[in-house]
């Protein structure tokens, strides 16, 4: 019987460089222990990345990588799942690389379902280049691209991966381990395509950029860990609540017990339900909490299951080249 590995059996012998103070290290050590609880093996694991911060992942971990090349990994991560179904790959990626350069790999990799987990790590910045704006940046964000401030839309990842027909779509936090870990569970276990948006904080180019939200004394107003099957209540004593306006497909905020509104009238979490879930992802401060856990998740049959079906439904090639290239629609070329 194989003994059980530890989150440490999956930590490799390179020395972790990345800036001191960097969410990536807490990250790295939420997929460690994820894989640990697992019951992963390090010889059917493999970890692709492309380009930035992020994209070290495979080298501190202590199963098979690839780094690869900026935007790709999406791709290259599609050629390894289907040459060998039985793999557990996994996607590490940033904001730039997959949804600038990478958008359109990331599009398609969520619409055909294939099976992998997609960890996309969001700072709204360029760290690696040094601190350009990137696609999630926020409109006015300075940086030496934009030093007058960005006029660009930001992209939300959540929403854009719900746009792309992904089957299941969740957001968590870098220092927030147990609910790091308790997300990349669930993205394992989830057969198809799944898409966790990871806000990671880059203390060089963007610090505190996320304190509205992520500091201590702001958490209990501006976070809503959604669990499905539950109310969607957050607040310091959980008196706050999303319902739906009344004849209206919009939300709102309410306060349980104030104002006529009680906890019947909070809305229900339904992870299968997408509308529910594009109007969560798109929810931000001031005015609302910031969704987080799994927001979206209905399985599908996987690309990968549905290829190997076909081919052996097809059955065996015929030997003679002859008949092979004869078959089906043939046109005759006279001179």
């Amino acid at each position: 019987m194989a003994t059980a590995l530890t989150p440490k059996d999956f930590a490799s012998d390179q020395e972790v460089r990345w800036c001191p103070g960097c969410g990536d290290y807490a990250i790295l050590k939420a997929a460690h222990k994820a894989l640990a609880d697992l019951g992963a093996s390090r010889e059917n694991t493999v970890f692709v990345s492309g380009i930035g911060c992020s994209s070290r992942f495979p080298y501190y971990m202590s199963t098979y990588g690839f780094h690869s090349i900026h935007g790709r990994a999406p791709a290259i991560a599609s050629g390894i799942k289907m040459a060998n179904p039985g793999l557990d790959v996994w996607v590490m990626t940033g904001d730039g690389d997959g949804l600038s350069i990478g958008g359109n790999h990331m599009l398609h990799v969520l619409r055909r379902n294939l099976d992998m987990q997609i960890v996309l790590f969001n700072n709204e910045i360029y760290g690696l280049t040094k601190g350009q704006y990137s696609p999630t940046s926020r409109k006015g964000t300075k940086s030496p691209s934009t030093p007058q401030g960005s006029l660009d839309t930001p992209v939300s990842a959540c929403e854009f991966a719900l746009g792309a027909s992904g089957r299941f779509v969740a957001r968590t936090i870098d220092t927030m381990t147990p609910q790091l870990v308790h997300v990349l569970t669930r993205a394992k276990q989830h057969a198809g395509a799944s898409f966790i948006e990871v806000i990671q904080n880059c203390v060089v180019f963007n610090d505190a950029v996320f304190a509205n939200f992520t500091a201590k004394e702001n958490a209990p107003d501006n976070q809503l860990w959604v669990e499905h099957g539950l109310p969607l209540l957050f607040g310091r004593q959980r008196e706050k609540g999303l319902r739906l306006v009344p004849g209206k497909m919009q939300l709102e905020v309410v306060t349980v017990g104030a104002g006529g509104a009680s906890l019947d009238d909070v809305l229900v979490h339904d992870e299968k339900n997408r509308v529910q879930a594009v109007m969560l992802a798109h929810l931000a401060p001031p005015a609302f909490p910031v969704a987080l856990g799994v927001l979206y998740c209905d399985p599908a049959p996987s690309y990968t299951d549905e290829v190997y079906a076909q081919v052996a439904a097809a059955g065996a090639p015929s030997e003679d080249l002859g008949a092979l290239f004869r078959q089906g629609k043939t046109w005759t070329v006279r001179p």
